[in-house]
């Protein structure tokens, strides 16, 4: 099965590259909202198996997005990492306290954040079978 990936992040270079390698290297389908409105609306279409977010945009911040995606049952278990170049200790306590799956500081390598990726995946599958066998 193909695994889903939605990049909401308004740097529209920096998406199309992340999205061009995750679909070449690894064979994700990948989707890109380069908004936080336009990220909310194509998330609950797209339903993704993960989420890559900025934390810095324009019309929405990331843990606003974070937020609204939270609310919407289909989607609300998805897995999160929110992206950014600002990454001080501030930032990183404020984003971990926010229940995403992981914190990652631009720039990153595309090997980089592929790992991260599959281990994110990984994780959050193991995750749901144990939640599974205790119902």
């Amino acid at each position: 099965m193909v695994k889903r990936i939605l990049i909401i992040d308004d740097e529209v270079y920096f998406a199309r590259l992340v999205k061009m390698n995750l679909e070449s290297g690894v064979g994700f389908k990948v989707e890109i909202a380069l908004k936080g409105y336009e990220g909310i609306k194509t998330a609950a279409k797209f339903r993704p198996h993960l989420v890559l977010l900025d934390l810095l945009m324009p019309d929405m911040n990331g843990l606003q997005v974070l937020e609204e995606l939270r609310k919407d049952k289909k989607i609300s278990r998805t897995p999160v990492i929110i992206l950014s170049a600002k990454g001080d200790d501030a930032t990183r306590k404020e984003v971990l306290g926010n229940k995403v799956d992981l914190f990652v500081t631009k720039p990153i390598s595309a090997e980089g954040l592929r790992e991260r990726i599959v281990k994110v995946l990984k994780n959050s599958r193991k995750s749901r079978k144990r939640s599974r066998r205790r119902s």
